[in-house]
């Protein structure tokens, strides 16, 4: 195994496979360079003497620039390097990305097929609020239907509860779920939001929902609603007549100000929701070519070796599904900010570069007004695992788009509607961002992480992928796949890239649960772009 790698033939910047002391020297390109200082594996240092406002290359894209003299040899850090943007984006080159071969092979998955001619991953009936006054109403009915399909999702914990206040029971076998829909899953969510906040927050919240309820996954859904909130009824009904003008799956909706009290709410609910949900049992897998599948690509709790082993190999595995006629949606735009004229090359047209231009600017403009900028995206925890400009986080995370042609551009709220690769106006937050890709139709989510992340989403499978085995190995409870083979050298990119795709079908026809859904983590976290009132 290697000590360091350089990632692309133009890079100036080398990064550390291992912990490396002073003194050592590694060998890169025919030459041996001494190191300066110890390394921290996942880090970088210069591979040459570079002056003062130097560029830094890896990827061989400037991710950073030399704020003064950095000898060979030496750690590159946030002392001595400075972000680093390209501000002069050419639309020279859009259009011309080569168009990729379709696959000779055709693959398949089992899902569950939709009128409008869609396939889902899962059966989902929905319970929603348009507005937080509802919360309690969902949290409610999520007890009552979840104690009836899924007793023993917490019945190991509840045993736990129950021997420390009564003592130890003889009694300790947690008590086995029986479905009575096994076709079906039943999911909730509540949010803090639909009033008091400016009208365009409550108008892109009901385009949010509407996708949620327009994605594949659903099957139907129960929509609470006060009845004086901003999202009114009519403006969800209006964003889902946009998203989809021939809608046609089962909408309950249920207005508790014209019911006279709370129980025969919750009970009007539950039974009119039973009905729809028994007839949604009916529906069963079948045999679905994978130009069905929208898979949404996150990553989160990045490390040094995210955009090495994860990133590329989810990028190549993703070049695999748009071959066989698949979509993919990549989207954290403070996480492309910098890689900007590579994903415009890559554009299949240059009204959809602009497009993107024009959404990076007026984001990163409205950042800049609330007194903060791009380069501060980093977390903590990015910077001490090697990812120390955005620009560098940026190169890393773009590589899960694979080389595929860019075929749309789609603002936060949209919907997907061109099968290919798309880009998508979101937060770097990573629920705020897998939030939105499954509002805009992603039946699959892909979620790579150097450092771990929970998160799940109440409608769209999210497959964990680690960049490294020590941390899979740490959270398997969490973690669904792992890529640190390419770390250690023991397989290819393209070996784990096939293993990637089989392990995507598994999940998408239902024969692997993903430990998000085990878990039952439903995150979901809109984006609130305006302020409250």
């Amino acid at each position: 195994m290697s000590k360091a790698i350089k990632i692309h033939p133009q890079d100036n910047m080398i990064v550390a496979l291992e912990n490396l002391k002073e003194g050592e020297l590694i060998p890169i390109d025919g030459q041996q360079i001494k190191l300066l200082e110890d390394i921290k594996q996942k880090h970088k240092f210069s591979l040459e003497a570079l002056k003062k406002d130097e560029p830094l290359l890896m990827y061989g894209v400037k991710v950073g620039i030399a704020n003064q003299v950095i000898k060979k040899g030496r750690a590159l850090t946030t002392e001595n390097m400075d972000n680093a943007f390209n501000e002069n984006i050419s639309f020279e080159n859009t259009g011309k990305s080569k168009v990729q071969s379709p696959a000779k092979t055709e693959k398949f998955f089992m899902g569950y097929p939709r009128k409008d001619g869609t396939v889902g991953t899962q059966n989902i009936w929905l319970f929603f609020p348009l507005v937080f006054c509802e919360n309690r109403n969902v949290e409610l009915l999520k007890t009552v239907f979840e104690r009836e399909f899924y007793p023993d999702t917490l019945s190991e914990h509840q045993h736990f509860l129950r021997t420390l206040i009564q003592g130890e029971s003889k009694n300790r076998e947690p008590t086995k779920a029986v479905n009575p829909f096994p076709n079906v899953e039943v999911r909730f969510i509540t949010h803090h939001s639909g009033c008091g906040e400016t009208r365009s927050d409550s108008t892109l919240l009901g385009k949010l929902l509407a996708g949620y309820v327009n994605n594949p996954n659903v099957v139907g859904a129960s929509v609470l609603s006060l009845g004086c909130q901003n999202l009114q009824v009519e403006l969800f009904l209006e964003q889902l007549k946009n998203t989809n003008k021939n809608f046609d799956k089962p909408l309950l909706i249920f207005d508790q100000q014209k019911v006279e009290k709370g129980e025969n709410l919750i009970q009007k609910i539950i039974k009119d929701s039973w009905v729809e949900i028994e007839k949604a049992n009916q529906i069963q897998r079948q045999k679905t070519p994978l130009s069905k599948l929208n898979i949404g690509l996150e990553c989160g709790g990045s490390d040094g070796f995210s955009g090495i082993s994860a990133n590329p190999t989810l990028g190549s595995t993703m070049d695999k599904v748009l071959a066989h006629g698949g979509s993919a949606i990549l989207s954290e735009f403070p996480e492309l900010r910098g890689v900007e004229q590579e994903l415009v090359d890559r554009c299949t047209d240059v009204t959809i570069a602009k497009k993107f231009i024009s959404l990076m600017q007026a984001y990163e403009s409205k950042v800049i007004a609330s007194g903060t900028d791009f380069s501060t995206n980093p977390s903590p925890g990015n910077i001490k695992d090697g990812l120390i400009t955005d620009a560098m986080k940026s190169a890393g995370a773009a590589k899960k788009g694979g080389n595929s042609p860019i075929v749309d551009v789609l603002d936060y709220g949209e919907y997907f509607k061109t099968q290919g690769l798309n880009l998508l106006c979101t937060p770097g937050n990573d629920v705020e961002s897998t939030t939105a890709m499954a509002g805009s139709g992603a039946n699959l989510i892909i979620f790579t992480t150097g450092l771990g992340t929970p998160t799940g989403n109440p409608i769209t499978p999210v497959i964990k992928v680690s960049s490294n085995t020590t941390v899979f190995d740490k959270m398997t409870d969490i973690i669904d796949f792992n890529t640190g083979a390419i770390i250690e050298g023991t397989e290819s990119l393209e070996e784990l890239s096939d293993k990637l795709l089989g392990f995507i079908i598994q999940v998408a026809s239902g024969e692997i649960t993903t430990k998000a859904t085990h878990n039952r983590q439903f995150d979901f976290l809109p984006w609130k772009r305006d302020i409250s009132l």
